[in-house]
């Protein structure tokens, strides 16, 4: 009896091992240039993924045996799908081949749907975490100033915060989404593009024009969608950490695990270190700011039963930072004694999707983030916070050659601070004052109309109510047209854009302390109507060598375009509606050329002629060029694993504010340029190592843009019964403190060495 017990046990382990049993695949993923990393390798049925490391090789483990299909997919390359059969360990090697400007690469920005960039009729542009590593900064904002149209504008010679400029139009006038969510806006416009961890960033998505059919106020002039990556396909674990000859310490860490067999979870910690104050330029003050920032992401997504979307994420970040006079320490913060700029930020986010469980494609999208400022301009104080609210529900709908979509928004903003944006009304004084409380409650429908299999057209109209300036209707109409063999695609689009503005969170300027702001009007709400024209065409060779060619012609029309005027009265911010309108015009063109032998050479140029037209006067306004350039040109030598990256930008003279007219300060910057080499190494097991020259040369503002730096608070300065400045022995040019003159970044040449490891 025992044997047959015995025989038995053993059948049923057997049969348990059988049932359990697992498999593994692995394998290197090559291009003709040589092994390709992150590449993204699935198998659907079972929802697994991971991505090739900087070898190329990857690792799929604990799969269930049986025959699948596996999936190889990289922005760039032609997708890649193959048939398997899992008994117990396969080894394959997989070659991708080039795809032209990533024409096929999935998009979601232009229909809030993914299609295919080739396919959609808003023109997007694409920029890959690949492309940014070619230049490595610490924060987003400085990342984006190697793409065409796009410029990051420095709004303060002493803490250095900024905005983005598209197309020449300020950064209030571009939206920036995160993973589709209005996350980043208001106060953050200024501050809230620091601390997004780079580690953690699919892709960026770029939309130039209006885009407020889909999503609202402050997308005026475009959009900026960060993309982050999907906890199911990303890396294990990646570092990145690199040093500047400036001592400028930046490190991001992402990994990605399973809290549980339903839940995938990914989490991203970014920290910069700045604490060397340098004064290359002798006026006494600090070239940089220096800072501490800490930025903890988080997203996790549920494995449903049904297939559909869950996800849940949040962002949390902090970050002190100052910048003034080279002696300035915090016991002076306050003070009038030795001028500084100390600001303290601290922010959270919370946003989620959620598809729901209906046969109908339904989908809801929530976020909300708060945003606490405490900061000290001099001896001028600025308290402000924000919260924002934000619900999305979607329905997608396809009858025939139409794809409806429809949604019903609602967006709510909280403000308050210590400035007059906020007094009380009885007007007295309190470190804050009345919640500003802002209700948006809006209503979307868009029709994307298949034509035929060359020709799509795409109408939209969005209805929105602000409870404090009413009823605002904004239609757009898309169009594409593409030959048969899609190399060559024609895209017409038309579009409506409107913003409320908030002086306050959007012009640093306006906060200093250095200026009294006034407005002389009560502000109402911009509108723009935009056009555009854009061009595609590709060719390839039969040796694999590709060329592909973007052209853009754009023209907007603002109508009540809020400008701040820094020139009638030095001392004043003067803030009201144009009278007349103003006009946005332009090109941008870009080209790319990638070859077999490992050279790829991406260029492109802006030109554009923006105007404000008052009382039949046609004037340009302050700060923005007329024509850019930006290049990236790598070269990967297959053979030992080094890759050279040369990056650069060029802009034309821009307009700079004076304090009057005996202020011997240049009125229009230079034509400038900042170039970069980088040298990359990449090892066995992930390791990479990178190292390079920013600033090849060494190109700086002038060293007199801070007016009357030895008097920061104005104490020899005399002012007459106007206000104005009146010329002295000591002060023969009648200035007063100014930071407000600013075009480039203050920091020269430097080396940077860094290193990277994905598992």
């Amino acid at each position: 009896m025992l044997p047959l017990k015995l025989f038995l046990f053993l059948t049923l382990c057997c049969c348990y091992l059988v049932h359990s049993q697992t498999a593994t695949v692995r394998g290197i993923i090559r291009t003709q240039e040589g092994p390709l990393e992150y590449a993204q390798i699935s198998i659907p049925a079972q929802k697994i993924g991971t991505r090739s490391d900087s070898n190329g090789e990857f690792k799929l483990y604990g799969l269930q045996a049986g025959e699948f299909l596996l999936r190889v997919s990289m922005p760039g390359y032609q997708t890649k799908e193959l048939k398997i059969i899992l008994k117990s360990t396969e080894t394959l090697q997989l070659n991708l081949e080039l795809q032209a400007l990533e024409l096929e690469e999935v998009v979601i920005s232009g229909t809030m749907k993914e299609v295919s960039r080739s396919n959609s009729p808003v023109p997007i542009e694409v920029y890959t975490a690949q492309f940014f590593r070619a230049n490595p900064n610490p924060t987003l904002f400085e990342s984006l100033q190697n793409i065409n149209g796009v410029r990051p504008q420095l709004n303060c010679n002493i803490c250095n915060t900024g905005d983005i400029h598209l197309n020449g139009l300020e950064g209030p006038y571009t939206m920036v989404l995160i993973d589709g969510m209005p996350i980043v806006s208001g106060l953050s416009t200024v501050y809230g593009l620091n601390g997004i961890p780079q580690s953690l960033i699919e892709r960026i998505e770029i939309i130039k024009g209006p885009a407020s059919t889909l999503y609202g106020s402050e997308a005026v002039g475009g959009l900026i969608n960060i993309i982050t990556r999907k906890p199911e396909t990303a890396p294990s674990l990646t570092a990145d950490v690199f040093l500047t000859s400036w001592a400028e310490l930046n490190t991001d860490i992402g990994f990605q695990f399973k809290p549980n067999k339903r839940i995938q979870s990914l989490t991203g910690l970014n920290t910069f270190i700045y604490q060397n104050p340098q004064d290359h330029n002798q006026d006494g003050f600090t070239d940089i700011a220096l800072a501490n920032r800490v930025s903890l992401f988080n997203k996790n997504v549920w494995d449903r039963k049904s297939g559909k979307e869950a996800m849940l994420g949040g962002r949390l970040i902090y970050e002190d930072r100052w910048g003034g006079q080279m002696n300035f320490s915090k016991e002076f913060r306050g003070g009038d004694s030795v001028y500084g700029e100390s600001i303290y930020t601290r922010r959270w986010e919370l946003f989620g999707t959620y598809a729901l469980p209906t046969q109908e494609d339904i989908k809801l999208v929530l976020s909300l983030n708060g945003h606490h400022q405490n900061s000290m301009y001099g001896n001028t104080l600025f308290l402000a916070q924000q919260q924002i609210g934000f619900a999305q529900l979607t329905w997608h709908k396809t009858l025939g050659r139409h794809a409806f979509l429809h949604g019903f928004t609602y967006r709510y903003t909280g403000y308050d601070d210590n400035t007059p944006a906020t007094k009380l009304a009885n007007g007295t004084a309190s470190p804050f004052n009345q919640v500003s409380r802002i209700h948006l409650p809006g209503l979307f429908i868009q029709d994307e109309w298949q034509i035929d299999d060359q020709q799509i057209l795409l109408a939209g109209m969005r209805y929105d109510y602000n409870s404090l300036h009413g009823n605002i209707l904004s239609p757009r109409v898309n169009y594409k047209l593409s030959s048969r063999n899609r190399k060559s695609i024609l895209r017409l689009s038309m579009g409506n854009g409107y913003r409320v503005a908030n002086v306050f969170t959007e012009d640093h300027a306006a906060l200093t302390g250095a200026r009294t702001v006034v407005f002389q009007e009560t502000l109402k709400p911009e509108t723009s109507w935009n056009c555009q024209v854009n061009g595609v065409r590709k060719w390839n060779t039969t040796r694999n060598r590709y060329f592909n060619l973007d052209l853009s012609l754009f023209y907007t029309w603002f109508g009540n375009r809020i400008l701040p005027d820094y020139e009638t009265n030095p001392n004043q911010i003067i803030y009201r509606n144009l009278s007349g309108y103003a006009i946005s015009r332009g090109m941008n063109l870009s080209t790319e050329a990638v070859f077999p032998s490992g050279l790829k050479i991406l260029l492109g140029s802006t030109l554009q002629d923006i105007r404000l037209i008052e009382s039949g006067i046609s004037r340009r306004p302050l700060l923005t060029e007329q024509i850019s350039g930006v290049w990236s040109i790598g070269y990967t030598f297959p053979k030992n694993g080094l890759s050279l990256d040369y990056t650069g930008n060029l802009y034309g003279p821009m307009l700079l504010p004076l304090l009057g007219p005996l202020d011997s300060r240049a009125p229009q910057s230079p034509i400038w340029s900042i170039q970069n080499i980088q040298l990359t190494w990449k090892q066995k097991k992930g390791w990479e190592f990178y190292g390079g020259i920013k600033n090849l040369l060494n190109f700086r503002p002038p060293a007199n843009s801070i007016a009357r730096a030895h008097d920061p608070f104005d104490k020899q300065v005399q002012f007459d019964t106007q206000g104005q400045v009146i010329p002295t022995a000591e002060n023969p040019n009648a200035l007063s403190f100014d930071p407000t003159y600013v075009f480039a970044p203050n920091q020269g040449m430097r080396g940077f060495v860094g290193v990277r490891w994905m598992r």
